[in-house]
């Protein structure tokens, strides 16, 4: 055991810096001469010129999101895709009007609406409302 050496030149020894002017890197240590980098403990960290791109590329985080979500939007026009008389947000995801039952739906005045429609749980602009209450239908 005593015997084992490892491979020729897969082990260097170590560059010592500081040395003197004929080893390669003596006198500064290949630091340069002054500044925040040629002292010790001066390369830690952020790198100085790289925290300004850094900071940069934060996205900006002012104003104001609200936490609702938006209600989905259909007009009235759409409402002819609907069996039945009676309008809910269920109906409107079973006639693929919609994506999701469970959040806000507002109907907006787009269109024209020939039969009589009863709209429960949904949201309804003016113009969609009186729409659907001069085609004799109810808004509950």
């Amino acid at each position: 055991m005593h015997t084992i050496q490892p491979a020729k030149g897969s082990r260097k020894t170590a560059k010592r810096v500081g040395r003197g002017l004929g080893s390669g890197k003596g006198k500064t240590s290949a630091r340069g001469v002054k500044g925040q980098r040629a002292r010790s403990g001066g390369s830690g960290g952020l790198l100085v010129k790289g925290l300004r791109q850094t900071l940069l590329r934060i996205p900006k985080k002012r104003g104001f999101k609200s936490g609702y979500a938006k209600p989905q939007t259909i007009n009235v026009s759409d409402l002819t895709m609907v069996k039945g008389a009676i309008i809910t947000p269920s109906t409107l995801k079973a006639a693929g009007l919609v994506t999701d039952a469970g959040g806000a739906v507002k109907i907006l005045g787009n269109g024209e609406v020939k039969t009589a429609l009863t709209v429960t749980g949904c949201h309804l602009s003016a113009s969609a409302k009186q729409k659907i209450e001069a085609a004799g239908g109810k808004v509950k």
